[in-house]
């Protein structure tokens, strides 16, 4: 067995695979969120991407991954996520920080504190952290994993915004996943056409029979200007398969996969 993931390591994503992984089974690391998807479809196996984060909100990438390819969702995670200031040289020394965009956002309150100090964005958290071991002057924000990797000094811990910061982060594979007794399914709402009361029309099938929506999201269909697709999450219940049938009357659906949430251990 092989486990695609985020890397290089020291990324949450590479903490998380390390939780998670089965017995003998291989953790493999590419460079881009994109990189995961792709060998995950070539090698036919499982891979784990970041998807949402409760303060800076959705992962373009990992959308656009399961929006352009064929890989399904198995089932989800979800990890604390904790912010480190780390460096090999003191506060007053430091010109430029390295950090990952989405880092950078749910630790923007600390970042926004320190003046007159460049903020460079990076791959990953661990992209972070080599950057910040090899150029001078430099800092990092990263993983506590990636600064001991690379023999960074903490200058603060737990730097995010919000002290309970959590990702949510997606098992997929190749192909389409439809358990019996799933706790939530994914789809991507594809207009065929833009048309007054299209999204009223939607939201009132789940509204009808008394589905929850946990997520809905707007990204660029990437066809032209004001063209949108909606990305939505909702909990199962008896008629959720009648639900998908019945949003497939009135609009473009792709189903994304149906799973169950997975602890780490």
């Amino acid at each position: 067995m092989t486990l695609a993931v985020l890397g290089p390591k020291g990324t949450f994503s590479c903490e998380l695979a390390e939780k998670i992984r089965e017995e003998h089974e291989e953790i493999l690391l590419y460079p881009t969120i994109r990189d995961v998807f792709t060998a995950v479809l070539e090698k036919n196996i499982r891979g784990i991407v970041p998807v949402e984060n409760s303060e800076a909100g959705g992962v373009g990438e990992t959308l656009d991954g399961l929006l352009q390819t064929e890989c399904s969702i198995t089932a989800e995670y979800y990890m604390p996520i904790r912010h480190f200031f780390v460096s090999r040289y003191g506060p007053d020394e430091i010109s430029v920080i390295y950090t990952h965009p989405q880092s950078h956002e749910q630790c923007s309150v600390f970042l926004r504190s320190l003046k007159n100090i460049s903020l460079i964005h990076t791959s990953s958290n661990a992209q972070s952290a080599k950057e910040a071991a090899s150029v001078q002057g430099s800092a990092a924000v990263t993983t506590e994993s990636a600064a001991k990797l690379y023999g960074l000094s903490i200058l603060k811990k737990d730097i995010q915004n919000a002290q309970n910061n959590t990702t949510r982060f997606l098992e997929i594979t190749a192909g389409v996943s439809k358990p019996n007794d799933p706790e939530k399914c994914s789809v991507v709402i594809i207009p065929r056409e833009n048309r007054p009361g299209l999204l009223y029309g939607i939201l009132g099938i789940f509204a009808r029979r008394g589905i929850n929506l946990t997520r809905i999201e707007s990204r660029p269909s990437k066809e032209g200007i004001g063209r949108y697709v909606f990305f939505i999450d909702f909990e199962t219940n008896r008629g959720w398969q009648e639900t998908i049938t019945e949003l497939k009357e009135i609009t473009g659906v792709k189903e994304l996969g149906c799973y169950r949430k997975k602890e780490a251990a």
